[in-house]
């Protein structure tokens, strides 16, 4: 399988996934746990470990001595403080425990960066990404596997317009990233719940009604009995879904159930890890707070490891 094949496969998986008859499909868009261990700093920081610098990078952290440990946190904290004041502020903390937490979104965009660059300048064009993506599966008027791609190249080229937030048809990474991940940034929700109405939505006529809703996620395939979990589907439309009561759910009423307003963790964590951290209690953090409490962020061994130390270069 090509990349082009690849990639239209991604796009259809995504917007016509197919289910069994009797599995549920999940639209719903959750912000997952910082962390599967249990948050209790009078046992331990592994769940501060996890959220600080995501699960994968953490276990390196383990095997160091205190002074690598504090040696590498202290290149992170330079990359944290990205307006360069020489403070973290709590926002910033948040942002970056949001990236370390995505870091499989960004491993994904740069594995397929080079594909998409085709003139090597650092960004990618719609051109470039339509080229690469369709190419000549545009010039067969009647493809074999029955899909309309100038359909999905005019959807693609109406979420790249609005990943792309100075209108110039040309993505940065960031921008290119929030165009294949959509539901991981703010100002594209709006373009998750249209393209979410477009595929439920059968009749066209603006709205999701109830059989739309359940006919998205379960399919009768000549099966009289409905599973309970369908059942409860119905209720949790008529009961959560339909807050106006008017037999079918609009598009604030779609984006209330695929995007619901969780828990921010990112947010609770960057508080706690200021809290914890602010020697002076000014509201933010200096390098040498940060580096003092080390073992709150990062942890280490108290051995030394010598030549055996683990070393990643993303730090």
């Amino acid at each position: 399988m090509d990349l082009r094949q690849f990639l239209m496969c991604l796009s259809l998986c995504t917007a016509f996934a197919l289910s069994k008859p009797t599995e549920k499909k999940d639209r719903v868009h959750h912000e997952p746990q910082l962390s599967d261990k249990v948050h209790n700093d009078a046992q331990n920081f592994d769940y501060d470990h996890d959220a600080f610098l995501g699960a994968e990078e953490a276990k390196s952290f383990d095997q160091l001595t205190p002074e690598e440990s504090k040696e590498r946190l202290g290149m992170i904290v330079d990359k944290i403080d990205t307006d360069k004041d020489g403070f973290v502020t709590k926002g910033e903390l948040k942002s970056w425990i949001k990236h370390a937490q995505k870091k499989y979104i960004y491993d994904n965009v740069e594995n397929q960066w080079q594909e998409f660059d085709m003139n090597q300048d650092g960004l990618i064009s719609w051109d470039e990404y339509r080229n690469v993506t369709y190419g000549t599966y545009l010039d067969d008027p009647d493809p074999d596997d029955g899909f309309n791609y100038k359909q999905m190249m005019v959807r693609d080229e109406r979420r790249f317009k609005m990943a792309d937030k100075d209108g110039d048809l040309i993505a940065t990474k960031e921008e290119f990233t929030a165009f294949l991940h959509p539901e991981e940034y703010d100002y594209m929700k709006d373009i998750v719940v249209q393209e979410t109405m477009e595929d439920i939505d059968k009749n066209a006529d603006g709205f999701i009604d109830l059989e739309e809703y359940i006919g998205d996620m379960y399919s009768h395939d000549g099966n009289a009995d409905e599973p309970e979990w369908v059942k409860t589907e119905r209720e949790q439309f008529v009961e959560f879904r339909d807050k106006n009561r008017d037999g079918k759910m609009d598009k604030e009423e779609t984006k209330d159930w695929i995007l619901p307003s969780d828990y921010d963790h990112a947010e609770a964590e960057a508080r706690h890890l200021v809290y914890e951290s602010d020697q002076d209690k000014d509201g933010k953090l200096t390098k040498e707070e940060i580096v003092d409490k080390y073992d709150l962020f990062v942890g280490s061994q108290a051995t030394d490891f010598g030549e055996a130390l683990v070393r990643h270069d993303e730090f």
